[in-house]
C-alpha cells in the first residue's frame, strides 16, 4: 500500500469528531478583522459541519453577529442516525438527550418521529432594525440527513459568502474540493499534514489555499466525547491535542510578511542549527538540481535555484511575493519537475551524505522570486 494510501486509511480509521474551542475561533477571526474591519460585514456565513449544542462555531458567530456585521448565519448538522453510524465503530454511541439542543427541546418544531433521521438547520438573520443575538437563532429539520454533499446543503453553500468549520479529517479532501469548487471564501481547520496531500497541494500551488493566521506550533486542543481517545481532562471536559491548523483563502497581514533570512554563507557560519554549521554545506539532491533546506529559518536569501523545505512549517510562514511553491518532493508532482527515480527506484527527492542515501520526507520544492 502506498504511503499516502496508508495515511488516508489512518485518517478514516481514527476517531476524528473534535470540537473547536471558542478562544481558538475568536483568535483566528480577530486576525482577519485587524487586517480588514469589514471582512465579515454583510456576509452570509455557513457552518456546514456543525453541532450547535456542542459547537462553538455557532455560539461564536451568533454572539458576535452584530459586532461582525453579519447578514445571515446558517448552521447545519448531521442526523443522529448518521453520526452513530460512524461513531459505533469507535465504541461510542450518541444518545438522543446528547443530540437534542436546548433550543429544540421546548420548540413546537420538535418531532420525535423524525428527529433521529433528519439533519437540522439553524438560522440567524438580519430582518429588522432590532439588535440580533443568540436568542434569535431559529431551527428546523432538513429534508435529508444533513450530509454536506446533499443537494440542500450544497444549495446553502451556493448562497453563502464564507464557509467556516472544522470538518472531520476523514472527509477533509472531498470537503475542501466541495468548498473550492464553489469559489467561496473559507476558514477551515484541517490536519497540518494535508498541506502535502497530492489532492490538496495543487490548490496551494495555485494560490487557492494558504495558512490561516494562528501559529501552527503545538497543534490545537479540541474537546472530544470519545470514551478513551483523549489526552487530558480540563474543567470536566475530555481534551485531545491534534496536529491541526487553520487553512483559508481570506487575506490577513501575515500572508504578506516576508521571511527575514540570512545568506547561504551566513547560515553556514551562524545558523542555530548545529548540524548545518558543522557540516558546512547544504546537501544537494542526487536526482534533481536543487538543495535540501531542513529548516525554514535556514533558507538562504541569496540562492536562486530549487530548494526543498519542510512543507507544513514553510506554508505557515509563506509569503507568496517572496517565494514560489513549484512542486512536491515526491510522487507524480515531483516527476513533473523532472525528479528522477532515486536509489529506491521511486520518484522522491534524495541526497547522499557521507555515503548514506537519504530521502527527506514532506518537502515543498520552492524557488525565490
Amino acid at each position: 500500500m502506498a504511503k499516502t494510501d496508508k495515511l488516508h486509511k489512518a485518517k478514516i480509521e481514527e476517531y476524528d469528531e473534535f470540537y473547536t474551542q471558542y478562544m481558538d475561533i475568536q483568535l483566528e477571526v480577530n486576525a482577519y478583522l485587524e487586517y480588514n474591519p469589514d471582512a465579515f460585514k454583510d456576509k452570509t456565513i455557513l457552518l456546514p459541519c456543525d453541532d450547535p449544542e456542542w459547537s462553538n462555531f455557532t455560539k461564536f458567530f451568533a454572539e458576535n453577529f452584530e459586532l461582525l456585521g453579519l447578514k445571515k448565519l446558517i448552521s447545519t448538522s448531521r442526523s443522529l442516525d448518521a453520526k452513530n453510524e460512524k461513531a459505533k465503530q469507535f465504541g461510542y454511541q450518541y444518545s438522543l438527550s446528547d443530540y437534542l439542543t436546548s433550543i429544540e427541546k421546548d420548540s413546537p418544531n420538535y418531532n420525535p418521529d423524525i428527529t433521529a433521521s433528519r439533519g437540522k438547520i439553524f438560522i440567524l438573520e438580519r430582518n429588522s432594525n432590532k439588535r440580533i443575538d443568540i436568542n434569535d437563532l431559529k431551527w428546523d429539520y432538513l429534508s435529508g440527513d444533513g450530509d454536506y454533499q446533499s443537494e440542500e446543503v450544497t444549495k446553502l453553500r451556493d448562497e453563502s459568502d464564507i464557509i467556516c468549520t472544522n470538518p472531520p479529517f476523514s472527509i477533509y479532501i472531498d470537503f475542501m474540493k466541495w468548498v473550492i469548487d464553489a469559489n467561496k471564501q473559507f476558514l477551515i481547520i484541517g490536519n497540518k499534514g494535508s498541506s502535502g496531500y497530492k489532492e490538496i497541494f495543487p490548490y496551494i500551488r495555485a494560490g487557492k489555499i494558504w495558512s490561516g493566521r494562528s501559529a501552527w506550533s503545538g497543534g490545537m486542543w479540541f474537546e472530544t466525547v470519545h470514551p478513551t481517545n483523549y489526552d487530558k481532562i480540563e474543567n470536566g471536559k475530555k481534551m485531545k491535542n491534534v496536529a491541526a491548523a487553520w487553512f483559508t483563502n481570506m487575506e490577513h497581514g501575515k500572508l504578506h510578511q516576508p521571511l527575514s533570512l540570512m545568506t547561504m554563507e551566513e547560515n553556514l557560519r551562524y545558523s542555530k542549527h548545529k548540524d548545518l554549521t558543522e557540516r558546512g554545506y547544504y546537501n544537494h539532491y542526487d536526482n534533481i538540481d536543487g538543495i535540501d533546506v531542513p529548516y525554514v529559518d535556514a533558507i538562504p536569501s541569496d540562492y536562486d535555484g530549487l530548494m526543498g523545505v519542510p512543507a507544513a512549517s514553510f506554508l505557515e510562514k509563506w509569503c507568496p511575493e517572496q517565494f514560489e511553491i513549484v512542486g512536491l518532493g515526491s510522487g507524480n508532482l515531483a516527476k513533473e519537475l523532472g525528479v528522477q527515480k532515486n536509489y529506491r527506484g521511486r520518484t522522491d527527492i534524495s541526497y547522499t551524505e557521507n555515503g548514506v542515501h537519504k530521502c527527506p520526507f514532506g518537502r515543498y520544492l520552492i524557488r525565490r522570486r
